[in-house]
């Protein structure tokens, strides 16, 4: 037989494979707790934050716990925050797996020297996952929890990601957490750049951060950040001399507002982007720019009687971007219903689209600024509109009819060009329109009968300023937003559009450079109710309003002498003026060359001519048949009777055919749908048709 194993020794060899056994099992079981923990990791809930087109923080809102806990990163950070956070509170961080064994032991070794616990060896990542499962302090479970939270946080995230977690959730009083929300809340900036004893202060404060609020307690927290000061000497991350000078700095005793920039505009952007499941979004606006409008709305508000308000647009017309927006002068002012978005709200715009119809006259042949035109009582259809100051101003050009803003001239050219084609090219902008309970638009809409908003009427200006190109304006400065905007609509031809910021720049004719550097039109709505200055140089376009936010009247309230200041002061805001672009191809300068029937326009109900000449064919109204839709198509006959030749031809407002002596032409047309076409004889009679071409 063989030599029996001793019981002792077959114990122990028992005990041990039962210890290893537990040991494997509590391995297992550590490693599956371990990899739920790190898979069951989410990113801490943070505010929603809405940036200028650079980056800056416009307006940031707080979480939905009503904490201030903003979205941060690593490279949002003064890097020397960063080392003095390390030296502080983790020399290892860059080493260790999540728990510091060393840190730990020599915790324990301390707190058993001194009778009491000195310090926890904690290590940033055990706080973080202290703070990001929200565990208690001074328990054993809880503890032990952090340990695990730890090593998962480890596991799957990176050192920076981890950093990062802190830089979220690190408390510093009340209910501000996290780095970039402290600095904001105690000294006014981001934590990209900090001084030293911003970023002591910043350090301390998490260790107990209601005991060393400086708004409650400054003296501790003066002596909390110096203490992070004389560590930091003392460990070399900081010169000595530079740790004195840090000390000198004041500690600050109030919180401070976060930033609210574009209130309106961001409150939009928050609210389309609910959805998403985004937390932050991108204007277009300029931060700078922005602050400087506000400040001066402000301060100009504060200088009318309640409950007058204003309201500011700036945008890029070459790109549609929307560079400032000043929805009211302050969001909390009650008084003058801050809250509402005045850029936003439909008003009468009074004289303000007075432009775009001189502009539509200039592009169908219609008129040209120096056509003449009476300004005398008329009366249409039994529509009799007045000028502002009940004056008549008789012969004058359409220049000058616009650049006095007449209603007569203005009207005379709407009742030619139509009212519906004037609808039209306004909504091409993408402007929204309130038309009331009329089911076609009349003559009143020339002189401010419908309403309009501000940002719809810079859209519409927009367009003038950019050659009559309307690009469609927008906020959101997304590339999506950019992709989706597409290349804009046009809503004059350039030769017109170039007319018309001619006359609003105040150019005494059209020359052939520059007209000038501001372009501009007033607005005064009726029972003054609302002022208005839409204008534009180069590249910007700004737009003004000044009335109440309720709509009531204020008695002496114009354009003129309330909004187009306000427009001067906005633009010495922006910068210097850049001059407006030269004359395009086309440009007619000469009087003398005009069409006769061109250089006077008829008033309305002048007496017609017993000769004047008279379309036969093709009739008003008339449907016909060309073979457009096939290919190539036919001929369009055209016939004159009367009249003296020879004989021009226009179709839609462009001559088509000229000197013609004989009474019968033809025009070949190029597509599909309604044309108008005119024939002027010698003597400037002229007769007009539109039909429809298919």
């Amino acid at each position: 037989m063989g030599r029996r194993i001793p019981r002792r020794r077959l114990g122990a060899a028992l005990a041990a494979a039962l210890v290893a056994g537990l040991g494997l099992a509590g391995w297992a079981g550590l490693e599956r707790e371990v990899a739920a923990r790190a898979a069951a990791l989410r990113a801490p809930d943070t505010g929603f934050l809405v940036e200028a087109r650079d980056g800056a923080l416009l307006r940031a809102f707080a979480a939905r716990d009503g904490r201030w806990r903003m979205a941060a990163q690593v490279a949002d950070v003064d890097p020397r925050f960063l080392r003095m956070l390390q030296g502080w509170e983790d020399k290892r961080f860059g080493e260790h797996g999540g728990i510091d064994a060393l840190a730990l032991l020599r915790s324990a070794l301390e707190s058993a020297r001194r009778g009491r616990i000195v310090s926890g060896g904690s290590t940033l990542t055990m706080q973080v996952a202290r703070l990001n499962d929200r565990l208690p302090t001074g328990s054993v479970r809880a503890k032990a929890s952090q340990f695990l939270g730890a090593l998962a946080l480890e596991r799957a995230l990176t050192k920076d990601e981890i950093l990062s977690l802190y830089l979220q959730l690190a408390p510093y009083g009340g209910n501000i957490e996290g780095v970039r929300a402290a600095s904001l809340t105690w000294f006014g900036h981001e934590p990209k750049r900090l001084t030293a004893g911003e970023a002591a202060l910043l350090v301390a404060l998490p260790q107990s951060p209601e005991r060393l609020r400086p708004d409650l307690h400054p003296e501790r927290a003066r002596k909390a950040r110096d203490r992070v000061l004389d560590r930091m000497a003392e460990i070399g991350l900081l010169p000595a001399e530079e740790a004195t000078r840090a000390k000198r700095e004041p500690v600050p005793t109030t919180r401070r507002a976060m930033p609210m920039l574009a209130a309106h505009a961001a409150e939009a952007a928050r609210l389309a982007e609910a959805r998403s499941g985004r937390r932050s979004a991108r204007l277009t606006v300029d931060a700078a720019l922005q602050a400087r409008l506000e400040t001066y709305a402000r301060d100009k508000v504060a200088t009318l009687p309640k409950p007058q308000s204003l309201a500011i647009v700036v945008a890029d017309h070459e790109t549609g971007e929307i560079l400032a927006s000043v929805g009211s002068p302050d969001l909390f002012d009650t008084a003058r219903q801050g809250y509402v978005d005045l850029t936003k709200a439909q008003r009468s715009p009074g004289s303000t689209l007075k432009p775009l119809i001189y502009g539509l006259a200039f592009e169908r042949g219609v008129a040209h600024p120096e056509s003449l035109m009476d300004d005398r009582p008329t009366s249409f259809a039994g529509y009799s509109p007045g000028n502002f100051d009940g004056r008549f101003e008789g012969m004058l050009t359409a220049r000058r009819a616009l650049q006095l803003s007449r209603n007569l001239p203005a009207v005379e050219l709407l009742a030619a060009v139509g009212p519906s084609r004037l609808v039209d090219r306004i909504r091409r902008t993408g402007a929204s329109l309130e038309l009331g309970n009329r089911s076609l638009p009349g003559l009143a809409i020339g002189l401010g009968g419908l309403g309009i908003s501000l940002e719809d009427l810079v859209r519409l200006y927009a367009g003038l300023a950019n050659g009559g190109v309307a690009k469609p304006l927008r906020i959101d400065a997304s590339p999506a937003s950019a992709l989706a905007a597409g290349p804009g609509r046009r809503i004059l031809s350039p030769q017109a559009a170039w007319y018309v910021a001619s006359i609003l720049a105040g150019a005494p004719a059209t020359a052939k450079g520059s007209p000038g550097t501001i372009a501009f039109k007033t607005g005064t709505s009726f029972g003054y109710r609302d002022a208005w200055t839409l204008a534009y140089d180069g590249r910007h376009v700004v737009g003004v309003w000044l009335g109440r936010p309720d709509g009531a009247p204020v008695p002496g309230l114009v354009g003129q002498d309330a909004a187009v200041p306000v427009m001067r002061d906005v633009f010495a805001r922006i910068g210097a003026p850049q001059k407006l672009p030269g004359p395009p191809p086309g440009i007619l300068v000469s009087a003398a060359r005009l069409p006769p029937a061109m250089r006077r326009l008829s008033p309305k109900g002048a007496v017609a001519r017993a000769d004047a000449p008279e379309i036969v064919f093709p009739p008003k109204g008339a449907r016909i048949e060309l073979g457009l839709s096939d290919g190539a198509g036919m001929d369009l006959s055209l016939k004159v009777r009367n009249g003296r030749p020879p004989f021009t031809w226009y179709v839609d407002g462009k001559a088509a055919l000229h000197g013609l002596f004989d009474r019968q032409a033809s025009w070949h047309p190029r597509e599909p749908g309604f044309v108008d076409i005119s024939v002027v004889d010698a003597a400037g009679g002229a007769a007009t048709t539109r039909v429809f071409l298919e």
